[in-house]
């Protein structure tokens, strides 16, 4: 008899619209992976600069568009700009 029919949904009783949980009431929602990549990227950029290792300074950059591209519209951008230099 074919595919059964989805149940039929009554109009007085809309489902209800998806909210996200406010970060600023639950900061363990925040995801850490931009400030760990930040850490990571001036970590690998000293030994790069400091000890002329050129695997080092390449996964500075790395490190860098990965915080780059994981962080908030919000976030300062001359920061993250800056994070780059």
């Amino acid at each position: 008899p074919g595919p059964p029919s989805p149940p039929a949904r009554c109009p007085c009783h809309p489902l209800p619209r998806y909210k996200p949980p406010a970060t600023e009431t639950n900061p363990a929602l925040e995801d850490p992976t931009p400030d760990y990549m930040n850490l990571l990227g001036m970590v690998f950029s000293m030994c790069g600069l400091m000890l002329k290792l050129k695997w080092c300074a390449w996964i500075a950059v790395y490190c860098s568009f990965i915080s780059f591209a994981n962080s908030r519209s919000s976030e300062d951008t001359k920061q993250m700009m800056s994070s780059f230099m």
